[in-house]
């Protein structure tokens, strides 16, 4: 069982920087492929970003240029630099950790962004 504190999240002006932290604990993350997704109500939750454990990143079209994922194994925590945030950017994110069937997913922390 995978257990995370999710922090970072707040108010934000647009143009602004946040860095969301994903600290595990239960197990080891070097043994998931890590991912923050985001969702706003009415919608479906979303892919943001995602890293392997051999560090191969993927990003969502809309954060591509502005987002960068990042791991440390030996913390057992994930990062997400999110830069030029956008009002679209609003929304609850999600940590997550996949490995095959398994999914863990964290409580989400609340990203908004505005003037």
């Amino acid at each position: 069982q995978v257990q995370f504190v999710e922090s970072g999240g707040g108010l934000v002006q647009p143009g602004g920087s946040l860095k969301l932290s994903c600290a595990a604990s239960g197990s080891a993350l070097s043994m998931y492929i890590m991912g923050w997704y985001r969702q706003v109500p009415g919608k479906q939750r979303e892919l943001v970003a995602g890293i392997t454990n051999n560090a191969l990143r993927n990003y969502g079209d809309s954060v591509k240029g502005r987002f960068t994922i990042s791991r440390d194994n030996a913390k057992n925590t994930v990062y997400l630099q999110m830069n030029n945030l956008k009002p679209e950017d609003t929304a609850v994110y999600y940590c997550n950790a996949r490995r095959g069937n398994t999914n863990y997913w964290g409580r989400g922390t609340q990203v908004t962004v505005s003037s």
